[in-house]
């Protein structure tokens, strides 16, 4: 059972460890394989979590399985009963926290719906009457595709060409279904606290890939760069004063200087170090071992349960 009990920690404490330099390596990969990065161990992470849990919540039903007695296995494990119930509390709280979660997105989504009521169309835009300025991803909802919701105020803001780099950075963001990363790194957080730093981490690097999409399909990335900083500043006043109808994936998230500042540079590239490679390669492993032990526990915790059934029953009892 120490080697058990050593994989759960692993399993459990690890995330503290893997997460920071998830974050670091993500800052030195482009922004799509940075959300790819990012995504990837919050799911293998959060997975393992889980599985860990499960595990330890499913002992009393593996020695029921061997025919061993409660009474007897908790007197060969004591922490039998008492791990067992933490765990499935723990699971219950996880279950209700992503409940709670998905459900704040639901409702999230339908009322940025519902404030397009008065939105004219024109093909993928709802252009919205409001002195605001704003613009946002509006996901598909109910059979409704999804739509870039701009508002009169923001085509006021912004000039022809900087319209067009606002239209290409939100439909990157629909082409490229951004709101389920985001939704995944919501979900993840709520199963281990470590991941929580993944979310804005993730939502800027989103971002940062929307812009990098807009500057490609205006060919000038000074020109984005602008038109990101006045759109993304003119929302952020319009939020500051009590307005704002968008979902997580508006125009004005994440730092807007360090986007602006990246636009300003040459188009990202994978790095090709070999210190980067190594980096990677850490990662790579850190984020498996932490994942794989939750993985293999529950095929640990029944090898167990079995050879102590052999030491409390026979053989007969197990065959």
């Amino acid at each position: 059972m120490t080697l058990v009990l050593a994989l759960v920690m692993v399993t459990l404490v690890l995330p503290w460890g893997a997460v920071p330099a998830t974050r670091r390596l993500a800052e030195l990969l482009p922004p799509r394989e940075a959300c790819t990065a990012l995504t990837g161990a919050a799911l293998l992470l959060a997975g393992g979590t889980v599985t860990a849990l499960i595990g330890l919540f499913h002992v009393p039903f593996l020695a029921s399985l061997e025919q061993i007695p409660l009474s007897q296995a908790a007197a060969e494990w004591p922490a039998t009963v008492p791990v067992a119930a933490v765990a499935g509390a723990v699971l219950a709280f996880q279950a209700v926290l992503l409940v709670r979660r998905w459900y704040e997105r639901r409702s999230l989504l339908a009322r940025a719906w519902a404030s397009t009521g008065d939105a004219v169309s024109d093909g993928d835009l709802l252009v919205v009457p409001d002195s605001e300025p704003q613009a946002f991803a509006l996901p598909g909802w109910r059979k409704r595709g999804g739509r870039v919701v701009v508002t009169t105020g923001m085509l006021r803001t912004l000039g022809p060409t900087e319209r067009e780099v606002l239209f290409g950075h939100e439909r990157a963001h629909l082409t490229g279904r951004h709101h389920l990363w985001a939704v995944t790194a919501c979900l993840a957080a709520a199963v281990h606290p470590a991941l929580r730093p993944l979310r804005p981490a993730l939502d800027f690097h989103l971002e940062r890939w929307a812009d990098e999409s807009a500057a490609s399909s205006v060919g000038d990335r000074r020109l984005a760069a602008t038109a990101i900083a006045r759109a993304a500043l003119a929302a952020a006043s319009a939020e500051k004063a009590g307005g704002g109808r968008g979902p997580l994936l508006s125009v004005s998230t994440g730092p807007v200087p360090q986007r602006v500042e990246a636009l300003l540079q040459p188009v990202p590239v994978r790095p090709q170090a070999r210190r980067t490679q190594a980096a990677v390669a850490g990662l790579v492993t850190a984020v498996t071992v932490s994942a794989l032990p939750g993985l293999v526990l529950a095929y640990g915790l029944h090898e167990y349960v079995e050879f102590a059934a052999r030491g409390l029953l026979g053989d007969r009892a197990v065959e």
